[in-house]
C-alpha cells in the first residue's frame, strides 16, 4: 500500500517539514510506503511522479496555503487537513487509511 501527500504552510519552513515527517513516520510504523512532496520557500521538493500518484491509494494534502499543481491529483481520493492537525494526528490518520484501503 502506498500513500502520497503534499505538505505546505505559509512560511514553508518548519511546519511543512514537521508534517511531512509525522506522516512518513506514521506510515513506517504501519508498514505503509509514504511519499511526501513539500512545497515551501525552497519551492517544490521531492516532487511526486505520475507513477507515484497513480500507484497511491489516496493523497493527503496538508496545507495552510494553496497547493501548487493540485490538478495532478484529479481522480484520486483526497484527504485534506491542516498542517498542525497532521502533525498531531498522523498516526490515527494512517491507521484509518490502512483500514479503509486494505
Amino acid at each position: 500500500m502506498k500513500i502520497v501527500g503534499v505538505t505546505a504552510c505559509p512560511s514553508g519552513v518548519a511546519h511543512t517539514y514537521m508534517a511531512a515527517e509525522a506522516l512518513a513516520m506514521a506510515g513506517k510504523d504501519e508498514g505503509i510506503d509514504v511519499l511526501i512532496e513539500t512545497q515551501g520557500s525552497a519551492g517544490i521538493e521531492n516532487r511526486l511522479s505520475k507513477a507515484d500518484i497513480d500507484n497511491a491509494v489516496c493523497v493527503v494534502l496538508s496545507n495552510d496555503v494553496a497547493i501548487r499543481e493540485e490538478e495532478r491529483f484529479k481522480g484520486k481520493k483526497i484527504i485534506r487537513m491542516g498542517v498542525s492537525d497532521l502533525i498531531k494526528k498522523a498516526k490515527p490518520l494512517v491507521k484509518k487509511i490502512k483500514k479503509t484501503f486494505e
